[in-house]
């Protein structure tokens, strides 16, 4: 069977900070639930795989996909690297609240504690409260020790970098960056396939039963970088038709946004395409074959298919994910 552009069936997590706006903005399907958090686009997590929600391969698993089409789907050298495991993992996220302070572990410690990757992220800012912010590393120059003692007594925030965010925002987390996500974001996030958080501090919040969730205080101060960085925010033209705005060892990111039919050739590329589209509906075009997308959707584009053309009905936002 040849392969085609694929849409999946999102994997939905319920989140104590988590709200409705998947279901409001982005019209996934959660039904009457007000604290949605999460939706896995693309998954290859043990216990969280994708499956097929178009065309004639409907029903079938993304690592039952891979088994089968191995390079044609995903590129050669990304199936010779990593096997039948997806390496990366693409997810809406809507923060009704803080998320906790966290930081997650680099590949070489979740290999040794956790047989896993590591998780280096990314996030997009689809959609900013008034006032919104977020964590990302620290404000000024900090080693282990003044961490720890600031941990202590209660005043971790005093010592960690703020920022405030407005829409199309971007930010770059590698592993070991202290932070969290603020009330009233919107998130693309795009992230290598790990699900390992060290939580820190999660403002002594109870879930309905009245519990706290678990911290890994301990575990964490081995995978934190306590260096400093001058600026966290990705800088990029906010205004370009297409901007590179985040490249690691994992994942290469651009933007695009289109007004008019947009061709795309991806013959010198050994990975797969992941679209994820941000705003605006059309058509993505391959062979004598079509596709709609709109917003909220994910697609992938098998290393297969070479070339395809976009055609947005209103002015189309896209992220366009590789595997490097």
């Amino acid at each position: 069977m040849n392969l085609y552009p694929l849409k999946f069936n999102p994997i939905l997590k319920d989140k104590i900070w988590g709200g409705n706006k998947l279901g409001i903005v982005l019209d996934k399907p959660i039904g009457e639930s007000q604290t949605c958090g999460e939706s896995w686009e693309v998954s290859g997590v043990e216990g969280n795989i994708s499956v097929v929600s178009n065309g004639l391969l409907k029903g079938k698993s993304l690592v039952e996909l891979i088994e089968e089409y191995k390079g044609e789907l995903i590129g050669n050298k990304v199936y010779e690297t990593f096997g039948n495991k997806f390496p990366l993992l693409i997810k809406f996220i809507d923060a009704n609240d803080d998320l906790s302070i966290q930081v997650h572990p680099d590949d070489e410690l979740g290999m040794k504690r956790h047989n896993s990757f590591g998780k280096t992220e990314m996030w997009y800012v689809v959609d900013a409260e008034d006032s919104a912010s977020l964590i990302s590393g620290f404000n000024k120059p900090t080693s282990k020790e003044e961490y720890l003692e600031v941990f202590e007594v209660g005043n971790l925030t005093d010592i960690l970098n703020r920022e405030d965010v407005i829409n199309d925002d971007v930010f770059y987390l590698p592993a070991g960056r202290v932070h969290t996500i603020g009330k009233g974001l919107l998130i693309a996030e795009i992230q290598q396939t790990s699900d390992i958080t060290y939580r820190i501090y999660d403002f002594d919040r109870v879930d309905a039963d009245g519990n706290r969730r678990e911290l890994h205080v301990e575990e964490a101060v081995d995978a934190i970088d306590y260096n400093f960085y001058k600026e966290y925010k990705t800088l990029y033209d906010k205004s370009a038709k297409e901007v590179e705005i985040g490249k690691s060892a994992y994942f290469v990111t651009n933007r695009l946004v289109l007004n008019e039919i947009e061709q795309r050739d991806y013959s010198d590329i050994d990975s797969c395409i992941i679209l994820m589209c941000l705003e605006g509906e059309g058509g993505i075009n391959f062979g004598e074959e079509s596709l709609s997308y709109k917003l909220g959707d994910s697609i992938l584009i098998p290393h297969v298919i070479n070339t395809i053309s976009i055609t947005p009905e209103t002015t189309s936002k896209l992220l366009e994910v590789r595997i490097p």
